[in-house]
């Protein structure tokens, strides 16, 4: 159960990268400062308005909020005017970004420790076939699976879904026929940042929220999109039950070295399927 439901959280946060990643061609390094500033911003939203039920889930909308606003300020100001240039300038111009998000971070929350509870709701466990089962991480497992289900109908059966896979295989003829691919981007951009940001909101009733949260993230979700498939979505949701179903067995068989199960089985996938699982978009 632990390890589905942190394939659940590593699956938000990665889809998003692959979104960003099969439609813009960039590989968001400030992906995971997204997560953490989604994460400190559900604490303050849920300790302004005093916890309980009501401050959890107003913190659960909101904060992924804040980071889309932040995405969009950055993408519009910033962004829009490096899609022409090579990859390695927007790789250097994403891990600039990491780095100045990491410092706005730590002036604004300082570098202590922060937690916030799970809504009185989602507190305690139930039982189910005799066993017991927290009812936040069954909470999470239904979380991610509406996450990937609505992405595939955004991707699929909405006008700006189809236009934005359209411009990620020809930008020139999306632009030819008249319509804004900047803009088409920018969406596409802040609804990726959008899921860094809901990933880190509802992360934080499980872990302590600190400085660092987005380097651990960031390296887990880069892993994830590569084994599932660079851009695919379905690949993230493999790639991420793959990695945290072989770090819960890591856990439950061999504790003192739990971290290198999950990257056993990257290089097992990636040594089987050199180019993801699933098939790349990139």
């Amino acid at each position: 159960m632990v390890g589905l439901s942190r394939a659940m959280i590593l699956f938000i946060v990665s889809s998003g990268m692959s979104l960003v990643l099969g439609v813009l061609r960039v590989p968001n390094i400030a992906h995971g400062s997204l997560y953490m500033i989604g994460a400190f911003s559900a604490f303050s939203i849920s300790t302004l308005l005093g916890g309980g039920n009501a401050g959890f889930w107003l913190a659960l909308f909101l904060a992924p909020l804040v980071v889309a606003l932040v995405s969009f300020i950055v993408e519009r100001a910033l962004f829009c005017h490096l899609y022409e240039r090579e990859h390695l300038m927007l790789l250097l111009f994403t891990f600039a970004l990491m780095l100045i998000l990491g410092d706005l971070v730590k002036l604004f929350w300082g570098a202590d420790y922060r937690s916030i509870m799970a809504p009185p709701l989602l507190q305690g466990s139930i039982r189910i076939l005799g066993s017991p089962f927290p009812k936040y991480n069954i909470f999470l497992l239904i979380i991610g699976p509406l996450v990937a289900v609505g992405l595939w109908l955004f991707t699929n059966k909405t006008k700006i879904g189809k236009i934005s896979r359209a411009a990620a295989v020809d930008m020139e003829m999306v632009g030819a026929i008249g319509i804004n691919v900047s803009w088409v981007f920018a969406f596409t951009f802040v609804l990726g940042c959008f899921l860094a940001g809901l990933g880190g909101a509802l992360v934080s009733p499980t872990i302590s929220i600190t400085l660092g949260m987005d380097h651990d993230i960031i390296m887990e979700a880069f892993l994830i999109v590569a084994i599932g498939g660079l851009g695919n979505m379905w690949g993230a949701l493999v790639g991420s039950l793959i990695f945290g179903l072989t770090q819960s067995l890591g856990v439950l068989f061999w504790p003192q070295f739990a971290i290198v199960f999950p990257y056993a089985a990257v290089v097992i996938a990636l040594t089987w399927r050199p180019r993801g699982i699933l098939k790349s978009v990139w």
